[in-house]
């Protein structure tokens, strides 16, 4: 697949990128591979963290620049641009400040003598990240690897080359040595040449479940390391004893939010009976309020998706989805007469368990609505899912919502929120939604050698 770069709002091709041939692919490890054996990756771990706080002062003096970036590759609402590249500032000063306390030695008291666990790099790793986030996927792999001193070898998605560059282009001009973190535009025959290379110590995956399964398979017959943050089927649960306004008003902006085009974005929406015919006339109402417009509009509230490959997979979807039985309770088609990929807010009720749509991961503004009559219901309905990435519960009752959220088979639970992140949160999840954590301290350790030191007595 070409690298280009093809504004959503109006399909215009904007910009083409040629691809890195073998010979660069390898010049580029080779490069990598000699850094990590220098002192930049091995000695003292300063050096690495003013790269890191030059990136997020870097960073936070473009935002304007870079949102527009963003916005005009793949469509996101520029006020989320802004506030993405913004959180990818965040996440490298949260690195530059805390990278050397989560690094430092852990002593062990041991009847053997003196004893410590060391965290030492491993080498290099390829990441291959989506265009979902176009920054931020790429910052939760950067920040905490170049701290910890491992080199990055980074392919992204192939409709979003602009914001690869100019990423790129930050890190060298924050003072990141060539080999630190390099850009790639390749093809997923040349990254698994990449994790084949014994020079290739680990391999970091967001994106979807089948990309995921075969680089995870890929990089265990090398016996590498992998680590897999992929799709999500998020529950965002409705008590019946919650703030229903506030409910309601959450639960759009969670189904909307980047067109729909976020792995925790809620997609299940469980709503307890009692409750459940105001919350779907007042969710109904803001879905239909939403505002469909170009991106960089501050007045809409609602912009295409990615491409319109996307757009023609969610119409598939919806469309098996309602002849497999399902309730087309709200919108269910794109915008006619225009050159941009707009799909309508929609709303599905009456899913069934065979419906294939029960399963299955809408990334697009598409919700699902279902109905439940006490927490047990819940919870069974919750986490019959193939997915565990994130989920909310909304309740005024905190002590029930920490009960319901132990019970709950994900990776994160929000209460009184829709699913978040911040640079000291760990990120991740569990089922076929991925293994391994990103960001907090977590994350810095995914990818270091926790060496065990012994000093007799």
């Amino acid at each position: 697949m070409p690298y280009q770069t093809v504004n959503p709002f109006n399909n215009k091709l904007i910009k083409e990128y040629p691809t890195h041939d073998d010979s660069q692919v390898q010049q580029a490890l080779a490069t990598a591979h000699e850094l990590y054996k220098s002192d930049w990756a091995q000695g003292d771990i300063q050096p690495r963290l003013q790269v890191l706080h030059k990136l997020s002062e870097l960073i936070s003096a473009r935002v304007d620049e870079l949102a527009k970036i963003a916005s005009e590759e793949m469509g996101k609402l520029i006020e989320q641009s802004r506030g993405e590249v913004k959180l990818c500032a965040a996440i490298a000063k949260y690195y530059a400040e805390h990278a050397e306390e989560f690094l430092k030695p852990t002593r062990y008291p041991t009847d053997l003598g003196e004893a410590w666990v060391e965290n030492a790099p491993i080498g290099v790793l390829v990441a291959v990240e989506p265009w979902n986030f176009p920054y931020y996927q790429l910052m939760r792999v950067l920040a905490p690897n170049l701290a910890a001193g491992n080199s990055i070898l980074m392919k992204h998605a192939s409709i979003v080359p602009h914001c690869a560059e100019v990423f790129e282009q930050l890190v060298h001009e924050a003072g990141a040595p060539e080999g630190a973190y390099t850009n790639l535009f390749i093809s997923t025959d040349q990254v698994g040449n990449l994790i084949d290379d014994d020079r290739v110590q680990g391999v970091a995956l967001t994106g979807s479940e089948k990309a995921g399964s075969i680089v995870a398979a890929r990089a265990a017959g090398k016996l590498k390391k992998s680590t897999l943050e992929l799709g999500g089927n998020d529950i965002f649960a409705v008590l019946d004893d919650c703030d229903l306004d506030k409910a309601i008003k959450a639960a759009t902006y969670a189904r909307l939010n980047n067109c729909g085009q976020v792995c925790t974005g809620a997609k299940r929406f469980i709503v307890h009976e009692k409750v459940a015919d105001r919350f779907l006339q007042g969710f109904t109402e803001q879905m239909k309020a939403a505002k469909l417009g170009d991106p960089l509009d501050p007045e809409t509230t609602l912009g295409p998706l990615s491409s319109a490959q996307a757009l023609k997979d969610l119409e598939k979807q919806v469309d098996d989805a309602v002849k497999a039985g399902a309730t087309l309770h709200l919108g269910g088609k794109k915008l006619e007469n225009n050159p941009g990929n707009f799909y309508l807010p929609t709303i599905l009720t009456n899913v069934k368990r065979d419906n294939p749509a029960y399963f299955q991961e809408f990334f697009g503004p598409v919700a699902q609505v279902y109905v439940v009559k006490d927490d047990d219901e819940l919870v069974k309905l919750a986490n019959d899912s193939n997915y565990g990435l994130g989920g909310a519960l909304f309740t005024q009752d905190i002590a029930r919502g920490k009960k319901l959220a132990s019970r709950i088979e994900t990776g994160m639970v929000y209460i009184n929120s829709l699913t978040d992140t911040a640079p000291e949160l760990p990120f991740g999840g569990v089922k076929r939604s991925g293994y391994g954590r990103e960001l907090s301290d977590l994350g810095i350790k995914e990818f270091v050698n926790q060496k065990l030191v012994v000093v007799a007595k």
